[in-house]
């Protein structure tokens, strides 16, 4: 295999990668349509008590796949219909708006994400209770066999807003059980400036007298987003990445389903203490973080067009005037790594969600953690791309260097090669055997050019899915005509430097040996890999722009070093 067959397939091997993932994008049927009424989804089948359930209790406050009317508590159903405001208050912090109640919330806003760069645009609205785009939170307590709790009301009734002053590091809201509740319930929230993670702590005590059991529940449920279609999908960011139910257990560490096979793949039914639950979509997501030492149930529910993940649990038994307490956190915002890290849970800054292979996830994060540090330096993820280009070529230096050789080598002897092309003519095999001599005799590896292929490919298919799940990069500009990195190039300058670069590349690369279909094929390659670019975010073009052009100045000083003519006789004759 020559310099030439090897850029060849490399080069066909990235455009296929490409396409394929666009190919998976486009045959992913979208969503059903909306719907104003729901049926009540059906739970998955009973797992067995959690602890702390009593004997017999297996079923009395965890939902099981039992018809209606079976005694059994069922997962409440998640209607996307408007909800009474009578109870709802509304909290702002530096970062979040949130609607709420005692047992939602409706709404969030992330204050710091615009929708769009343009000025005066609304912050992103992750969570809406419009029947439209129904997507909320929910929480709430059952009691056994599934009698109903009453709802919580304010603690401090005319307390409807309340705003993080400047200087305070939280704030926070309270709901108890109306007057008159025989079990006292008290939710607080607590939101804290700067986190997007919001604490839910429940404190239960029973007061009627009697023995009382019941169980807490937690829920995400949301109308899955309208995916796009045609060439528009390639360049719409919610099609980049996954989008879908994520939940993490120690047993079996990091788990999804995508919309569009939610239920295909069977029921979720599972025990987990220490995991959390969420749903995805790409840079923002929602997630429940059930109290780490508190088992929980966690299970996925389709009904109609709402589709949503829960963990029911734990169960409590109370003796008369007993308490029992329980803590969660709630995290509505983007997929911010830092913060996600902070939160010390296990797994979680996998929602993260670089890629379903494990070897390009693990590389994407590799590459954000080296690219964030070069960030904090240059301040400018566009400089920072390069700079991580940069020292790429440093670390792959011999791979690269080994191949520039032997492509300088090989186009010193080309005009050997042609000569025995023309002494052999049609007879291929004598060629070969004549070539390998010739490479055999001169010291020339032709599969020297193979070896940074693979981690090439390896990288830059790693950076393409860092690049799209990254929303640190989101709407970041680099400079002049490059305002957001995850976006296309606008005036698809940076594809047009490709194509140049790819094709000087060719220019320095040989292509005797060659018969002329390869040779037709590797001429349209700048052209076909340029449209392929165009529709990719500019953040991964000015990384093949930068990668290519430094390998270009690389491969011309070492082909200027290595391939003076041969001093000594061409081919000599028989």
């Amino acid at each position: 295999m020559n310099q030439t067959r090897t850029f060849l397939i490399f080069a066909w091997m990235m455009v296929a990668v490409l396409l394929w993932m666009e190919w998976g994008k486009e045959r992913n049927p979208a969503p059903a349509a909306a719907e104003t009424a729901q049926t009540a989804p059906q739970a998955p089948p009973s797992a067995g008590a959690l602890p702390g359930m009593a004997p017999g209790e297996v079923d009395a406050g965890i939902p099981s796949a039992t018809p209606a009317g079976s005694g059994h508590a069922a997962v409440a159903a998640a209607t996307p219909a408007p909800v009474a405001d009578d109870h709802r208050v509304t909290v702002t912090t530096d970062v979040l708006t949130l609607s709420l109640d005692g047992g939602n919330v409706f709404d969030a806003k992330l204050l710091q994400y615009p929708q769009t760069r343009a000025e005066g645009s609304p912050p992103v609205k992750l969570l809406d209770d419009d029947p439209a785009h129904y997507y909320v939170a929910k929480s709430g307590w059952t009691a056994q066999g599934g009698a109903s709790v009453p709802m919580l009301v304010p603690e401090v009734p005319q307390q409807r807003e309340i705003t993080l002053a400047s200087g305070e590091p939280a704030v926070q809201v309270s709901f108890v059980s109306p007057p008159g509740a025989a079990v006292r319930i008290r939710r607080t929230y607590t939101l804290t400036r700067g986190s997007y993670a919001i604490a839910v702590h429940d404190e239960v005590v029973n007061e009627s007298g009697k023995p009382w059991q019941g169980y807490v529940y937690r829920q995400l449920a949301r109308i899955p987003p309208q995916a796009k279609s045609g060439v528009g999908a390639m360049t719409n960011p919610e099609s980049y990445s996954f989008a879908g139910a994520k939940w993490f257990s120690a047993a079996d560490g990091y788990e999804g389903r995508r919309y569009k096979d939610f239920m295909e793949d069977g029921p979720l039914d599972i025990t987990v203490t220490g995991g959390w639950i969420a749903l995805l979509q790409h840079h923002f997501f929602t997630a429940w973080i059930p109290q780490k030492d508190q088992a929980a149930r966690f299970g996925l529910t389709s009904a109609g067009s709402v589709d949503g993940i829960h963990a029911m649990g734990p169960s409590f038994s109370l003796a008369p005037g007993e308490k029992a307490v329980s803590d969660a956190r709630l995290w509505v915002g983007p997929k911010l790594v830092s913060q996600l890290r902070a939160q010390d849970v296990p797994g979680l800054e996998r929602a993260v969600d670089y890629s379903r292979f494990q070897v390009f996830a693990v590389l994407a994060q590799g590459l954000f953690w080296v690219l964030a540090k070069l960030h904090a330096l240059f301040g400018n993820w566009g400089w920072a791309i390069i700079a991580l280009v940069c020292m790429l070529k440093l670390v792959l230096f011999p791979l690269s260097a080994a191949q520039y050789k032997s492509t300088a080598k090989m186009r010193r002897f080309q005009p050997r090669i042609a000569q025995l092309k023309e002494r052999y003519g049609d007879d291929k095999q004598k060629f070969q055997m004549a070539m390998m001599e010739l490479y055999k005799k001169e010291k020339i590896n032709p599969v020297g050019g193979c070896l940074p292929v693979l981690p090439q490919m390896i990288i830059f298919m790693a950076l393409y899915w860092m690049l799209m799940e990254s929303v640190e990069l989101r709407q970041a500009p680099w400079t002049l005509w490059i305002q957001d990195l995850t976006a296309r190039d606008p005036y698809f300058i940076l594809p047009a430097l490709n194509i140049a670069i790819m094709w000087a590349t060719q220019k320095l690369t040989p292509m005797s040996g060659m018969d002329p279909m390869q040779q037709k094929m590797m001429q349209t390659m700048p052209i076909i890999f340029g449209v392929v670019l165009a529709f990719l975010p500019a953040g991964l073009v000015l990384y093949q722009v930068a990668n290519g052009g430094l390998g270009l100045l690389q491969q011309w000083v070492i082909t200027k070093k290595y391939a003076e003519p041969p001093q000594k006789p061409l081919v000599e004759k028989s």
